[in-house]
C-alpha cells in the first residue's frame, strides 16, 4: 500500500504540473461554452446574419430548449469522451517513453504493477475533472442563455445520463493506455482511439445490428441517445463485454509492464 500510495503522489504531481491538464481543461471548457452559444444561436437565429455556416451548425443542436440542450450535451460527451480521454490516457503511459525515463521509473522500489494502477488511478480521476468541467460550464452557460424549458427532473435524469454515459466511456481506455506501451509514445494510443470511432460511427450506419457487441458503440446506446428501428438494446451481455474490455486492457497492460523488455 506504500509503495501504491508513493506512485500516487508521483502521478499526482507529474499531472499538477504538466502543461496538458490545462490544455485539456481548456478544450473541454471551450467546447462548453461554444455548445451555450450554439443554443444561443438556435434561439436567436438573426444573430448569424448571412452566415450560412453558422446556421447550418446552429440547425444541428434542434430545438432551443434544454431537453436538446442536454441531449447535446450526453453526445458531445460520448463524441469527445474517446477522444479526450484517450489523450490523457496516452500521454500518462506514453510520455514515460518519449522522455525517456522509463528505465528509472522502472529502477525504483515500487512494485510494476502499483505504478500502473496509480497510473490508471490519475487516468481516471483527469478525465472526472474533464467530464464535470464539461457539465458544470455547459449548464451554466445554458442558464446565462436563457434556454427554456427547465426542470429539476430533467436535469437530474440528464445528470444520470450524462454520467454513465462518461464512465463507460472512461472505462474504455485501458486498450488505449496498452497502445501507448506498445508503441512506446503517442501514435500509435492516439491513432487507436480515432480508429475506434470511427469504427463506431461507420458500424452505426452500415451494420447495427452488431452495436450492442460492440464495447465502444454500448455508451451511446445505454444513454439512450441513439434510437432507431434496427439499433439494438444493451442487455447484461453487453455490459459484460465493456467490462471485459477495460480489464483486459488494464491485465495487459500490467503484463507488458512486467514481461515486455523494456530496453
Amino acid at each position: 500500500m506504500k509503495g501504491l500510495l508513493a506512485a500516487l503522489q508521483t502521478e499526482s504531481r507529474k499531472m499538477r504540473k504538466s502543461k496538458m491538464l490545462l490544455a485539456t481543461i481548456l478544450i473541454f471548457a471551450f467546447i462548453a461554452i461554444m455548445m451555450g452559444l450554439l443554443m444561443l444561436i438556435a434561439k436567436h437565429p438573426e444573430l448569424v446574419g448571412r452566415s450560412p455556416t453558422l446556421a447550418a451548425k446552429a440547425r444541428i443542436v434542434g430545438s432551443a430548449d434544454w431537453p436538446s440542450y442536454f441531449g447535446l450535451l450526453i453526445q458531445t460527451v460520448l463524441a469527445l469522451g474517446p477522444m479526450g480521454y484517450g489523450i490523457v490516457a496516452a500521454w500518462v503511459f506514453g510520455r514515460e517513453y518519449s522522455d525517456r525515463v522509463i528505465k528509472d521509473l522502472l529502477a525504483l522500489p515500487v512494485s510494476r504493477f502499483e505504478i500502473v494502477l496509480s497510473k490508471f488511478i490519475i487516468i481516471l480521476i483527469w478525465s472526472a475533472i474533464l467530464s464535470i468541467i464539461l457539465f458544470i460550464l455547459g449548464l451554466l452557460t445554458g442558464l446565462a442563455v436563457n434556454i427554456p424549458g427547465w426542470s429539476n427532473e430533467l436535469a437530474l435524469h440528464s445528470l444520470f445520463v450524462f454520467s454513465g454515459s462518461a464512465v463507460l466511456t472512461i472505462l474504455l481506455v485501458t486498450p488505449v493506455a496498452f497502445f501507448a506501451c506498445v508503441g512506446r509514445g503517442y501514435l500509435l494510443p492516439i491513432g487507436f482511439a480515432f480508429l475506434t470511432l470511427i469504427i463506431t460511427q461507420l458500424a452505426g450506419v452500415g451494420v447495427p445490428g452488431i452495436m450492442a457487441d460492440f464495447p465502444w458503440a454500448i455508451p451511446a446506446l445505454s444513454s439512450g441517445i441513439v434510437v432507431g428501428p434496427e439499433i439494438p438494446k444493451v442487455g447484461a451481455l453487453s455490459f459484460f463485454l465493456l467490462g471485459l474490455t477495460s480489464f483486459l486492457g488494464l491485465a495487459a497492460t500490467a503484463a507488458w509492464w512486467r514481461f515486455a523488455d523494456q530496453n
